[in-house]
């Protein structure tokens, strides 16, 4: 069951490497498609980077949202539509990084002490 609770995080990584991957990023996208290989450490770690990580991706979509709004507006293009897409992905991107507030989340990646 967990990993149905991690699949809005892996989705946002894969779409945050198919980003990248369009732009020519080859070296990022690709530690974006192997990021989520980190989920399966259990470590305490892992829930803050992820957290982090999805809050930055938030950012890209919503510098990428600027950036292609401004071209498209100066162009005399329609813009609108972009916009309710790519502001839906950074919303998603991150609201994902909620996932890891859940009870069972949060038990498995509790650290494990060894006295």
């Amino acid at each position: 069951m967990n990993d149905l609770r991690a699949l809005p995080v892996i989705l946002s990584f894969l779409l945050l490497g198919a980003h990248f991957l369009r732009s020519g990023h080859t070296v990022i996208a690709a530690a974006c498609a192997a990021l989520p290989l980190l989920l399966l450490l259990r470590r305490a770690w892992v829930p803050r980077l992820f957290q982090v990580l999805l809050l930055l991706a938030a950012l890209e979509w919503l510098r990428t949202l600027y950036l292609l709004a401004a071209m498209r507006i100066a162009w005399g293009e329609p813009w609108g539509r972009m916009a309710l897409i790519l502001g839906g992905v950074a919303l998603l991107t991150a609201l994902s990084a909620l996932v890891f507030r859940n009870r069972a989340l949060t038990a498995r990646y509790r650290e494990v002490r060894r006295d």
